[in-house]
C-alpha cells in the first residue's frame, strides 16, 4: 500500500466541479435567513414566503429525473455551466426586483416567485452532473474521496448560507445578499469553464445505454438498482431535512436566543459535512458500501430517539438533558452525512451505462427532493398531534430501519460495467 505522498491527489478541476455544487446550494439555502427581510420591505404573508421557499424542491421533485437526463445528453460540462449562468442571472435579475426595477410591491414578490422557480431549474443543472465529472476528473485512487466531498456539497451551501446570510442582510439588505450570491456562482462559473475540459463525444460503443435519449430512460428506470439508491435517498433526505429544518422551531419554543438558535443550527447541519467527508476517507480504504449505508442509518437512528424520546410531558418529563440531546442531533447529522457520500458513489456504480450518469443521479435528487417536500408537514403534523415533539423520533427510527433493509439488498447488486 503507498504511503501519504504516493496517493492520487484531487485535481483542481474536481475542486472547480465541488465548489459550482456548493454555490448552486447557496441559492437554495439563500431564503430562509431572508424571510424577515422580505417580510418586512416587500410585505409578503407566511403563504408566499412557504411558496418560496418550497418552488425550489417542487422543481426537483418533479424534473430531476428529465434533468439529468439533459445533462447527460448536451454535455456534464455544457450542463453545469448553463445551470450556474441561469442562477447567476435569475439571483440577479431577483435583486433588481427587489430594488423596484420589477414594478415594486406585488409585482417584485410576482417576479421573485417565478425567479425562485427558475432557481430550481437551475440548481438541477448545475448538480446532476457533478458525480459524473467528478469521476471523469478524478484519477481511480482518489475518486471515492472526491465523491465523499461532492456528497457535502448540500449541507456546506446550506450552512454557509444560515451563517453568512443574517449578517449580510443586516448590513445591506435582502438585495445585496441576492446579488452576491449572483457574483458567486458567476465565479464558480468561470473557474469551471478555464479548468474543466471541454466534454467530449461519446464513442458509439459506450454501452447499450448511449444511444438515444429514450434509450438511456428506458434503460435508467427500467433498471432496479437506481430506484433502491434513488429511495435510500429519499429515506435519508426526509429525515435529516425534518430534524434540521425544525431545529429552529424547536430552540425557539424552548427559549433559546436568536443567535445562538442559528448557531447550534448551523453547526448541527455542518456536522453532516463531516460525515460526508469521513464517508469518503472509509469507501477510499476500502470500507463496503452497504456497510457504510448500516452504519449512517444506524447513526441516524439512535441519535433520534436520544434527541427527541422522553417519558411524560412538561415539568415531569423524563429524558437526556439538553447538552445530551442536542450532541445527539450532532451525531445524527453526522452519521447520516456518510449516507450521500456513499450513494453518490453507488449511483455511478450502478447505473446502467457510462452516458446514464446524470440520470441516474436525477432520479436520485428526484426522490431526495420528494422525501424532503412530504417529511416535515408528516413530522410537523405528528407533534401537533401529540402536543410536541417527543414521537419525532418514530419517524427517524422508521425511516433509518427502511434505509438499513435497502442498504442490504444494494450490497447484492453487482455492477453492470463488472458484469458486462
Amino acid at each position: 500500500m503507498s504511503g501519504q505522498a504516493g496517493r492520487p491527489r484531487i485535481p483542481a478541476a474536481a475542486l472547480a466541479v465541488l465548489l459550482g455544487g456548493v454555490s448552486a446550494a447557496l441559492h437554495l439555502g439563500k431564503l430562509p435567513p431572508a424571510v424577515p427581510a422580505l417580510q418586512a420591505s416587500l410585505g409578503i404573508d407566511l403563504v408566499e414566503a412557504g411558496f418560496l421557499l418550497s418552488l425550489v424542491q417542487v422543481a426537483s421533485m418533479t424534473l430531476g429525473l428529465l434533468v439529468g437526463l439533459a445533462a447527460d445528453t448536451i454535455g456534464l460540462r455544457r450542463s453545469m455551466l448553463a445551470g450556474l449562468v441561469v442562477l447567476t442571472v435569475a439571483s440577479l435579475l431577483g435583486g433588481a426586483a427587489g430594488t423596484g426595477l420589477g414594478g415594486g410591491g406585488a409585482h417584485a414578490v410576482q417576479w421573485l416567485l417565478v425567479l425562485r422557480a427558475v432557481e430550481g431549474v437551475g440548481f438541477l443543472l448545475a448538480v446532476m452532473p457533478g458525480p459524473g465529472l467528478i469521476r471523469a476528473l478524478t484519477p481511480p485512487g482518489a475518486d471515492k474521496a472526491a465523491l465523499g466531498l461532492w456528497g457535502a456539497y448540500m449541507p456546506l451551501g446550506v450552512a454557509l448560507a444560515l451563517l453568512l446570510g443574517p449578517a449580510l442582510i443586516a448590513w445591506g439588505g435582502w438585495v445585496d445578499w441576492w446579488w452576491a450570491l449572483s457574483a458567486m456562482s458567476a465565479g464558480a462559473a468561470l473557474w469551471l469553464w478555464i479548468v474543466v475540459p471541454a466534454d467530449r463525444l461519446r464513442p458509439a460503443a459506450a454501452g447499450p445505454a448511449s444511444g438515444g435519449w429514450m434509450s438511456r430512460l428506458r434503460a435508467t428506470v427500467g433498471a432496479r438498482a437506481p430506484w433502491l439508491v434513488a429511495l435510500t435517498f429519499a429515506v435519508y433526505s426526509s429525515q435529516w431535512m425534518a430534524v434540521i429544518g425544525f431545529l429552529p422551531a424547536i430552540y425557539a419554543g424552548a427559549g433559546v436566543p436568536a443567535a445562538w438558535n442559528a448557531v447550534l443550527t448551523a453547526l448541527a447541519a455542518a456536522m453532516n459535512i463531516v460525515g460526508n467527508v469521513a464517508g469518503g476517507r472509509w469507501l477510499q480504504r476500502g470500507v463496503a458500501p452497504e456497510r457504510l449505508l448500516q452504519l449512517g442509518f444506524l447513526t441516524m437512528a439512535l441519535g433520534g430517539v436520544a434527541a427527541f424520546a422522553q417519558m411524560g410531558q412538561g415539568a415531569d418529563a423524563l429524558g437526556l438533558p439538553p447538552v445530551l440531546r442536542y450532541i445527539a442531533v450532532c451525531a445524527f447529522s453526522l452519521g447520516g452525512g456518510m449516507v450521500p457520500a456513499t450513494l453518490f458513489l453507488l449511483g455511478v456504480r450502478l447505473a446502467p451505462g457510462p452516458s446514464t450518469v446524470s440520470t441516474t443521479v436525477g432520479l436520485m435528487q428526484q426522490a431526495s427532493s420528494l422525501g424532503q417536500f412530504l417529511a416535515p408537514p408528516a413530522v410537523a403534523w405528528l407533534a401537533h398531534r401529540v402536543g410536541g415533539w417527543h414521537w419525532t423520533w418514530t419517524a427517524t427510527l422508521a425511516c433509518s430501519l427502511v434505509g438499513m433493509a435497502i442498504a442490504r439488498r444494494l450490497g447484492r447488486i453487482r455492477p453492470a460495467a463488472e458484469m458486462a
